[in-house]
C-alpha cells in the first residue's frame, strides 16, 4: 500500500518548511574564527577507565576521596561515602578478591542522567515546574551501581522531559561539547555525554528511547550501549513510560573507555544479566559482518556526511584485512521510513488499549498548556517552554488517531528482515547520525536526523556507539554496532577491537 496524496503532502512541508528556516539561521547567525573547546586533563587519574581505577583503589594506590566537586550539590556526601569506601577497604581481610566481588565499581566515580531518580538529587527533566522536586530513592540501576560501590557526583543535564536531541532547557540552560563549546552535546542523556566526553566523570548512565544514549555518546566521543528489550529497568525515571514505550526505551552504561561497558551492564542489568550471554568469549573471526551506509535516501534526514562514510569504510576494511572476514553492504529499502516507523509505534496503546500520555500533559505537570499559546509566548521570552518541547506538543495534535497500514507493513518486513540477517551470529555497522555534532540550536531545522538511531529503539535490538577518532573539525567520528536480539555481548566484544584499533576516546583538550 503507498502513501495517500495527504501523507506526501505532509512529508512535502516536514521537509520544506524546516530547510527554509535552517537557511535564515545560517545566514543570521554568527560565526567564529576558532572553536573553543575544553583545556587538557591534567589530573591522570581522570584517564583511568572505571575497571582500571577501582583496580588501584583497592589496592590502596589511590583512595577514593581524590574526586574534585564536578556537580557540588552532592559533593559532601559524595566525600563521606568515599570515607567509607576506603575504610571498608582497611577493614576487609579477605583481600582484593573478595573486594571486586562484591563492590566491583567500589570508589569509582558515577554521573547520572537527572531524569533517573538519584535519592536527594532534582528529578525534573528541565522542566521548570519541577524544580524543587528531588528524588525520595534510587531508580533501580541507580541503586545496583550504588551497591557495587559506585560513588554518585550528582546529576546531569538533559532536554526539556527528555525528548529532543539537544540538552537544554529553561531550569538549566543548555550543555555544550567538549570538542568546540558552541556545538551541541546531544540529547537526551547530554549532560552525560558531555562531562563523561570532558573528562569530569568516570562512568554514567543515561536512558534511550530514539538515541538519547547513543547521540550524545557519538557527539562527545565515547562510548554506548543501548541492551536488548527488557534487561535493564526503566523504572524510577521521569517522565515515565506510557503506552508501548517501554518495549522501546532502554537504560544503559556510558563511558570513555570500551572495557567499562560489559561490566557496568552486568551490574545495572541486575538479575537480568542471565538473559544475555555475558560471560561468554567472543570470537570475533565467526562473526558474519554486515554494513549499510545510510537509510536508503529518506528526503527527511540529511545525506551521511562524507567523512562518516569514509570511517565506516575504514572499519569494514580493517576487519577485513585484521580478522580475515567479509563484511557485505546490504541495504533495507523500510529505512526510508525510519522516522515514520519510530513516530507511528511511539504512539502505539499499550496491550490494554490505555494509548501514552500525551506529551502536552507532560509538560503541564498537573497543570495546563496550550501549545499555541506557548509559541506565543516564546516569541516573546515569556514561556517556561523550549521550542524544542512547544514544536513536539504541536506535531502531537497533527497525529492521526489510526496508524498507517503502510508504515506497520514497512516495520513488520524490516524487522524480519533484519532479524533473519542477524540471527545469532551477525554484526552490522549503521551510521550514529547524518551529521558531525551540529551547532547549537541546529537540530531545530533537521529534527528528523534521529531516526538512524530511532529506528533501532523500534526494533528492539541491542547497539553499542563506538567512536572511530576525529574528523577534519576535530570532532568525534563513530559509528553504530547492531546485533540480534539477546546478542549484546557481540556488539560490545566488536567495541573492545574498535576501541584498539582506532584509539578509542580523545582527550578533547588534546585535540
Amino acid at each position: 500500500m503507498a502513501l495517500t496524496i495527504g501523507e506526501h503532502v505532509q512529508r512535502f512541508l516536514l521537509v520544506l518548511v524546516p530547510r527554509l528556516f535552517l537557511t535564515l539561521f545560517r545566514l543570521v547567525s554568527p560565526g567564529t574564527k576558532r572553536p573553543k573547546h575544553l583545556p587538557p586533563i591534567k589530573n591522570p587519574l581522570l584517564t583511568l577507565s572505571a575497571v582500571q581505577l577501582a583496580e588501584k583503589i583497592r589496592r590502596r594506590e589511590v583512595s577514593t576521596c581524590f574526586m574534585h566537586p564536578v556537580l557540588s550539590f552532592r559533593f559532601s556526601f559524595a566525600i563521606q561515602e568515599a570515607a567509607r569506601a576506603d575504610k571498608l577497604i582497611e577493614e576487609e581481610n579477605g583481600g582484593e578478591d573478595v573486594l571486586r566481588s562484591r563492590f566491583p565499581l567500589l570508589g569509582v566515580p558515577l554521573s547520572v542522567k537527572e531524569s533517573f531518580a538519584l535519592q536527594g538529587m532534582p528529578n525534573s527533566s528541565g522542566l521548570k515546574s519541577r524544580r524543587k522536586v528531588l528524588a525520595s530513592v534510587d531508580a533501580p540501576p541507580v541503586a545496583l551501581l550504588k551497591r557495587a560501590g559506585a560513588i554518585p557526583l550528582g546529576v546531569t543535564n538533559t532536554s526539556e522531559l527528555c525528548m529532543w536531541m539537544e540538552s537544554s532547557n529553561h531550569l538549566y540552560g543548555i550543555t555544550s561539547n567538549p570538542y568546540d563549546l558552541e556545538r551541541m552535546c546531544g540529547g537526551s542523556s547530554g549532560g552525560e555525554g558531555s562531562i563523561i566526553g570532558g573528562g569530569a566523570s568516570v562512568i554514567g548512565i543515561g536512558s534511550d528511547i530514539g538515541g538519547s544514549i547513543r547521540m550524545p555518546c557519538f557527539f562527545n566521543g565515547i562510548f554506548g550501549h543501548k541492551p536488548s528489550k527488557d534487561v535493564v529497568s526503566n523504572d524510577g525515571q521521569f517522565p515515565s513510560c506510557t503506552g508501548l514505550q517501554n518495549d522501546y526505551s532502554g537504560s544503559g552504561p556510558m563511558c570513555r573507555y570500551a572495557e567499562d561497558l560489559l561490566p557496568l551492564l552486568k551490574i545495572m542489568a541486575g538479575p537480568n544479566a542471565d538473559k544475555l550471554s555475558l560471560s561468554e568469549e567472543v570470537d570475533l573471526k565467526k562473526l558474519r559482518f554486515f554494513t549499510v551506509v545510510n537509510d536508503g535516501g529518506s528526503p527527511l534526514t540529511s545525506p551521511v556526511d562524507n567523512q562518516l562514510i569514509q570511517a565506516q569504510k575504514r572499519v569494514a576494511a580493517r576487519l577485513e584485512a585484521d580478522l580475515g572476514v567479509t563484511v557485505k553492504e546490504v541495504s533495507f529499502p523500510q529505512l526510508k521510513y525510519s522516522f515514520q516507523i519510530w513516530d507511528t509505534f511511539l504512539a502505539l496503546p499499550d496491550k490494554d488499549g490505555k494509548p501514552p500520555q500525551p506529551f502536552v500533559e507532560l509538560m503541564a505537570d498537573g497543570g495546563s498548556v496550550w501549545p499555541f499559546w506557548e509559541l506565543i509566548k516564546r516569541i516573546f521570552g515569556r514561556s517556561e517552554h523550549t521550542v524544542a518541547a512547544i514544536g513536539l506538543a504541536l506535531m502531537e495534535r497533527s497525529h492521526s488517531s489510526k496508524p498507517s497500514q503502510f508504515i506497520l507493513k514497512q516495520k513488520e518486513e524490516l524487522q524480519k528482515e533484519m532479524e533473519d540477517l542477524l540471527g545469532t551470529d551477525g554484526v552490522l555497522l549503521y551510521p550514529s547520525h547524518p551529521l558531525l555534532a551540529p551547532k547549537h540550536h541546529h537540530p531545530l531545522f533537521t529534527p528528523y536526523n534521529f531516526a538512524y538511531t530511532g529506528i533501532l529503539n523500534i526494533l528492539g535490538l541491542p547497539v553499542t556507539q563506538c567512536p572511530l577518532g576525529l574528523s577534519k573539525e576535530r570532532l568525534p567520528l563513530g559509528v553504530q554496532v547492531v546485533a540480534g536480539k539477546l546478542q549484546d555481548h557481540l556488539p560490545l566484544a566488536v567495541a573492545l577491537y574498535l576501541e584498539k584499533t582506532f584509539g578509542g576516546w580523545v582527550d578533547p583538550g588534546m585535540a
